[in-house]
């Protein structure tokens, strides 16, 4: 069995390989647009203004508007949209080649480099090129690129690019962060973190993996049954880890998750870690069991049940927690602030009796 085979198979759009990028301008946009959110950030204030809503795959690509960039002519021949554009363009750096993107990593090595993984038919990137533009004029000292995705296949590939917009955060030539999705208040953030934060010293490599290997322990023995996954039980974020979800909850089983697209330190040292290339990964006790085809090879064998710890039934947590205790009172909020009068009255005689 081949553990990449999860991702072979995803119904996750991919870019095309090595220097045959899929750009048919009459076919649909092979890479998805994400939800975005443009609110509660001082630097989105331009996007606030715009779409904020992503680019569905059945959606076809949007046409640009007859009049876009044309700006507003005004008596003295000025043009005061184009103009803004262009200056707030300017401040954004764009890459074309894989040869431009190295010369660039090498070239901003000793300063944060923020990549922007985008595509021109998303109106969402658009959008966050903009926001880049405002931190830019903020941040002098950190650099702001733009890169096609589809343009640029080699880079996008390397980097696991499968949507837009995503960010990448590069210190020493060393990716560092990621971002996926259209989310302004969160880029802010990050840029502002990894630009106060000091550089990673190559003698310091050793060390910080080190402390990687001890947080990636702790997360994988956090709770008997630990899912590490893409987005959350509620809201899987890809076909596998919905379908992981779904047989542990057939199943009854118990478990805690972690989104890996929550931090992209863990994301990407776990499968180090682990020596397992893909994701959803399931844990128990600490050990690693699988992904998807190796889970779906244990139910169907029957033994998911001996090996996945089960969530206790009704009955049985119903038994403990009246046993708790030799006098247990179930009520509607607690000791200190009772939320109906009735348990305020039943408290106040158990504390007149000394219970």
């Amino acid at each position: 069995m081949n553990p990449g085979s999860q991702e072979a198979r995803s119904g996750v759009p991919r870019l095309g390989r090595v220097g045959t990028p899929r750009r048919d301008p009459g076919s649909r946009a092979h890479l998805r647009g994400p939800f975005c959110d443009f609110s509660g950030s001082a630097a989105s204030a331009q996007a606030e203004a715009g779409l904020s809503l992503a680019q569905p795959l059945s959606s076809p690509r949007p046409r640009p508007h007859p009049a876009a960039g044309t700006g507003l002519l005004l008596s003295g021949g000025g043009s005061m949209a184009a103009g803004a554009a262009e200056a707030a363009v300017a401040a954004v750096e764009e890459v074309g080649s894989a040869g431009q993107f190295e010369e660039l990593l090498r070239l901003k090595a000793k300063s944060l480099l923020v990549v922007h993984f985008w595509a021109p038919w998303a109106p969402q990137c658009a959008q966050m090129n903009e926001v880049m533009a405002e931190l830019a004029k903020e941040l002098p000292q950190v650099s702001f690129v733009k890169l096609e995705a589809e343009g640029v296949p080699e880079v996008s590939e390397k980097y696991e690019i499968s949507s837009v917009p995503t960010f990448l955060f590069f210190k020493n030539s060393q990716k560092i962060d990621r971002l996926d999705g259209a989310h302004a208040p969160e880029l802010t953030k990050k840029v502002q973190r990894h630009a106060s934060s000091g550089s990673f010293l190559p003698s310091a490599n050793e060390h910080l993996k080190e402390d990687l290997n001890l947080r990636l322990k702790k997360l994988t023995h956090a709770a008997p049954c630990m899912l590490f996954m893409k987005g959350t039980p509620q809201e899987p974020r890809c076909g596998f880890s919905k379908q992981m979800v779904e047989i542990l909850h057939k199943h009854n089983i118990q478990f805690s998750s972690f989104d890996i697209f929550s931090d992209e330190e863990v994301r990407q040292g776990l499968k180090a870690y682990s020596n397992w290339p893909t994701y959803p990964q399931l844990y128990v006790s600490g050990e690693l069991i699988g992904g998807l085809d190796i889970i779906k090879e244990l139910e169907a064998s029957e033994e998911l049940d001996t090996i996945c710890p089960k969530a206790p039934k009704l009955e049985e947590r119903l038994k403990v927690l009246t046993n708790k205790a030799s006098v247990m009172l179930f009520m509607k909020g607690n000791k200190q602030e009772a939320k109906c009068g009735f348990s305020k009255q039943i408290l106040e005689i158990l504390n007149s009796t000394g219970n």
